[in-house]
């Protein structure tokens, strides 16, 4: 199966100048661990549950900080067309939670490992 079976639906997204509040409260309303940043037409980062961890154990308030001083900067990001085991595999192996999805230069959505083991352990059935 490939990642276009999993994306299609609307990603998360803020913009680089969004408070870390703001940008959590997103993700916990959608129920996700993680959101894209984008500026303009760009995916210039994102903001995983991690990042949030780093920001407070480091005494960031989040009402003032803005999600560009946390976020991961250009991550790297995958095809739709690329097979579930794989993406699964690389994102095992670098140690990704989280792998923005993307044709074109469109952000497609977010695929997580917990979707992609989903997948997998389905396949299996």
């Amino acid at each position: 199966m490939k990642l276009h079976g999993l994306v299609g639906g609307r990603a998360e997204v803020c913009g680089p100048e969004t408070t870390l509040q703001d940008a959590a409260e997103a993700m916990l309303e959608a129920g996700v661990g993680s959101i894209a940043v984008i500026d303009g037409p760009r995916l210039t980062g994102i903001l995983t549950e991690r990042d949030l961890l780093r920001a407070t154990a480091d005494g960031a308030d989040p009402r003032e900080e803005s999600v560009r001083d946390w976020m991961t900067v250009d991550p790297d990001v995958t095809s739709p067309e690329s097979e579930v085991r794989d993406a699964a595999k690389w994102m095992l192996e670098i140690g990704y939670r989280h792998l923005p999805v993307m044709e074109d230069n469109e952000l497609l959505g977010i695929v997580s490992i917990k979707d992609l083991l989903w997948v997998l352990l389905s396949d299996k059935d």
